[in-house]
């Protein structure tokens, strides 16, 4: 630890008749005593136990999410696909995402082969890797002021299990969308800037500034909301003068730019015609991509070519959060951090302004305050799985503020505010379980009871004098706190999850539109095993659908999600389980042809893809809006011989976006015959 640790733990003391620690023991185990190796087994545990979570029934979810499944295929077997994050191997069209989740699965899938398990369980790991760097930072933001490894360690412990028992992170750290390694990033980030701080070295703010900046290779701008409390931290707390703090800030800055903006440089660089069409655009360009459709586009619902906005997932406003949609996800211990960084603050009032605390408490509460708002009102594309982002936050807030206060529980300010985070944590959980019959009435009552109960422990802990019962009131708060988020992570891990719109916990009512699907099962090409919501609404939002379902394939009907189930955009959210005949027909001569088809949507031709293994174009791309190819291109390219079959499916008319792929639908209709292959309507393009 820094030198000036026991300054920290000394001005933090505020607890009357609080002992000043010995400066050995404020090194958040790098001092060795007898200790160290029971506090290495204890983080051994959680983390196992985590691992355990995650990867547990894993293969149960199939595919998961094939849209990014078939781009990690495609990923596997052409280079240029991997660096540019192309949806098939032929480099028709990239997704609508940066492809840094897509390096990651591409790898895995290139050395163990295309399977589930190759997609997920690198997903499962980040999830590990998340809470180990979360218990690191907390532990090292909590040594200086505990004055002792051993609380310190407790608060990065609680830490880590509320992070990983948050059902939203358990559904997530489970799944192969670019979520997980965002988190990651961010909680490395956040680690990184606490390093700064305390160690006054400026590699680590170098270091978080490339974290954030590979987290805008995962999920574009939305990196961008914990950025301010991390520079706010460091501008406040950071060691020196102010002009040199901010001066290291603006290089922590163009790190940042430095480690996102080289990717986008490169591919502004290359000629349309020598890559991939960039998926989620209207003019092919990468920069609409970040700043439209995936950036003021999903603050104002103005994303051009998108099919339906966020009002369909809770209606914006400061409750958003606590609603049906997101609730179960991610408010558990919400208002509970919030309390308790308060509480922080106020304990810490006194020290300095480099303590270490602070830092943390400005770092996690803006992270929360801030994602937590742009989500409550954003107006365009938002799901329930993006509360994910705001798990690190709350779970930072929860393992730091509930050791400290803990330990200044004789001053009343400090009791009776984690009484209060207790209080909340009981009410919440109340209030959650009841909106599901999942678990029956029991549990919720037991947690409330005991939660209430612990709250009151905690306010009178002055009066509580046998170590003992302090210790069983401490025990039966994280017990009342953490079962309900334990049982929704625990159903989660038991459910098998597929398609482009999942959620945590029981299957129950979302939205508007009406009760979730789900179902289990499913193996790898199956579209088994969803759980997920209907779509908003059905089919009400902006634009309209038309064509059947072919094979279960069309928007509006058959299909439904990604198994049969729930109604709605069908292929559009869910990919197709081709029958053997259609893909033996796909597979015959595919040597010959650059695409063994062409199919409206990249869910559609996700499915395809996954069944064979070959490129299949995804015409229009994810939402078959955009304009790739154009029926002028299309032409062409049947001209030449490089498409070997459209498979029918719908068509759709949106009130944005490019109309190209109902026109090619509708020429391919008009100038070739209709075959059925397995139940599926099919033109053979290559005569």
């Amino acid at each position: 630890m820094t030198s000036h640790s026991p300054t920290h733990a000394t001005a933090f003391r505020t607890a009357p008749g609080h002992r000043v620690p010995a400066p050995r023991a404020a090194s958040a185990g790098v001092v060795h005593d007898p200790q160290a190796l029971r506090r290495r087994l204890e983080l051994a545990a959680v983390l196992a136990g985590t691992a355990v979570l995650y990867l547990w029934n894993l293969g149960a979810s199939g595919w998961a999410n094939a849209f990014y499944s078939a781009a990690a295929q495609a990923a596997s077997q052409d280079w240029a696909a991997w660096f540019f994050g192309s949806s098939d191997a032929a480099n028709s069209i990239t997704v609508d995402k940066p492809p840094a989740s897509l390096w990651v699965m591409g790898l895995s899938v290139r050395l163990f082969g295309l399977s589930s398990w190759s997609i997920l369980v690198p997903q499962a790991l980040m999830g590990v890797g998340t809470a180990w760097l979360l218990y690191l930072a907390v532990r090292r933001a909590a040594a200086p002021a505990t004055g002792n490894a051993r609380l310190a360690h407790r608060a990065g412990l609680l830490a880590a299990a509320v992070l990983a028992l948050t059902p939203v992170a358990t559904l997530m750290f489970r799944f192969n969308n670019p979520d997980a390694l965002l988190v990651l990033l961010m909680t490395a980030a956040a680690y990184a800037v606490l390093r700064a701080v305390q160690d006054d070295r400026l590699r680590w703010l170098l270091l978080a500034g490339v974290f954030l900046g590979f987290g805008f290779l995962a999920k574009q701008l939305q990196v961008l909301l914990v950025v301010p409390g991390f520079a706010l931290a460091y501008a406040v707390a950071g060691p020196g003068r102010l002009p040199r703090r901010l001066l290291r800030l603006g290089a922590a800055g163009a790190a940042m730019v430095a480690s996102a903006g080289w990717w986008l440089l490169a591919v502004e660089l290359t000629p349309a015609s020598m890559r991939p069409y960039i998926g989620g655009s209207q003019n092919n360009s990468i920069l609409e991509l970040t700043l439209g459709y995936n950036g003021l586009g999903r603050l104002t619902g103005e994303e051009t070519g998108s099919v339906g906005g966020g009002n369909g997932w809770g209606i914006p406003g400061l409750l958003r959060m606590f609603g049906s949609e997101f609730g179960g996800q991610i408010a558990w211990l919400l208002p509970s951090g919030l309390i308790l960084a308060g509480g922080l603050l106020w304990v810490g009032r006194r020290a300095p302004r480099t303590d270490a605390v602070r830092a943390a408490v400005i770092i996690w509460g803006s992270w929360v305050l801030v994602t937590g708002l742009v989500f409550s009102f954003m107006a365009g594309i938002i799901h329930p799985y993006y509360a994910v982002a705001l798990a690190p936050g709350i779970a930072g807030l929860a393992g730091l503020g509930a050791v400290l206060l803990w330990q200044h529980r004789q001053q009343a300010v400090a009791a009776s505010l984690l009484a209060a985070a207790v209080a909340a944590a009981g009410l919440m959980a109340f209030y959650l379980l009841g909106t599901t019959t999942a678990y029956g009435p029991w549990l919720r009552w037991v947690v409330l009871l005991g939660g209430l109960a612990a709250a009151a422990g905690a306010g009178l802990t002055s009066f509580l004098r046998p170590r003992s019962l302090q210790r069983t009131t401490a025990a039966l708060a994280i017990a009342a706190s953490l079962a309900g988020p334990l049982a929704y992570s625990i159903t989660t891990a038991a459910t098998a999850h597929s398609g482009a719109i999942v959620s945590a916990g029981p299957v129950q009512g979302f939205g508007p539109g009406g009760a979730g699907a789900g179902g289990r099962g499913g193996a790898p090409g199956g579209t088994g095993g969803t759980r997920q919501p209907a779509a908003p609404g059905g089919i009400r939002q902006q634009g309209t659908f038309s064509g059947a379902a072919q094979g279960g394939t069309g928007f509006g009907g058959g299909a439904g999600f990604a198994g049969g189930r729930g109604g709605g955009m069908g292929g559009l959210l869910g990919a197709p389980t081709p029958s053997a005949d259609l893909v033996a027909a796909l597979k015959d001569g595919a040597s010959n042809y650059t695409w063994s088809a062409a199919v409206v949507g990249s869910n559609n031709a996700a499915g395809y893809q996954l069944a064979t293994e070959l490129p299949v174009m995804a015409v229009g791309g994810f939402n078959g809006t955009d304009p790739s190819p154009t029926l002028a291109e299309f032409q062409d390219l049947v001209a030449q011989g490089k498409i070997h079959y459209f498979i029918a499916g719908g068509t759709m008319r949106s009130s944005s976006g490019s109309d190209a792929a109902a026109q090619i639908a509708q020429w391919v209709a008009d100038n070739f015959a209709p075959q059925s292959i397995g139940g599926t309507t099919v033109y053979l393009l290559a005569r």
